[in-house]
């Protein structure tokens, strides 16, 4: 197996964790997994700072364990530069679509990966 495949993997598992309900309500397991810098651009268009998404995951969707999650598709990843992967990928929740756009970055040796950027942009019903 390759050092790309690895670091493509272990940020789709980092991906992965994050629609996590246990995950999406732990503020601790979050911040593992969230770079101080980050930032989200929403489907709404809101752009989300790395403390507001903490404050605010709990209460959004795919936070419940027993409610609907995300479901990913077509996940694949892409190594950018050493320490950072692209991922792009789809979801749906409750019948909405959106294609999203990942980037995971590990800052040294010892580091995990966090997610350093993440967009989502809806697809129209009657789109591909």
């Amino acid at each position: 197996m390759s050092r790309e495949t690895d670091e493509v993997r272990e940020a789709i598992a980092g991906e992965l964790r994050l629609m996590d309900p246990s995950v999406r309500v732990s503020q601790s397991l979050a911040r593992q997994l969230l770079d101080p810098h980050f930032v989200e651009v929403g489907a709404s268009g809101r752009r989300w700072t790395y403390e507001e998404m903490l404050a605010e995951l709990p209460e959004m969707d795919g936070a419940t364990k027993d409610g609907p999650r995300y479901e990913p598709s077509e996940m694949i990843g892409l190594i950018l530069a050493p320490g950072l992967v692209h991922l792009t990928y789809e979801t749906t929740f409750g019948g909405f679509r959106a294609r999203r756009s990942s980037l995971w970055r590990k800052q040294s040796a010892g580091a995990t990966w966090q997610m350093y950027y993440h967009q989502a942009t809806p697809v129209p019903a009657e789109g591909r």
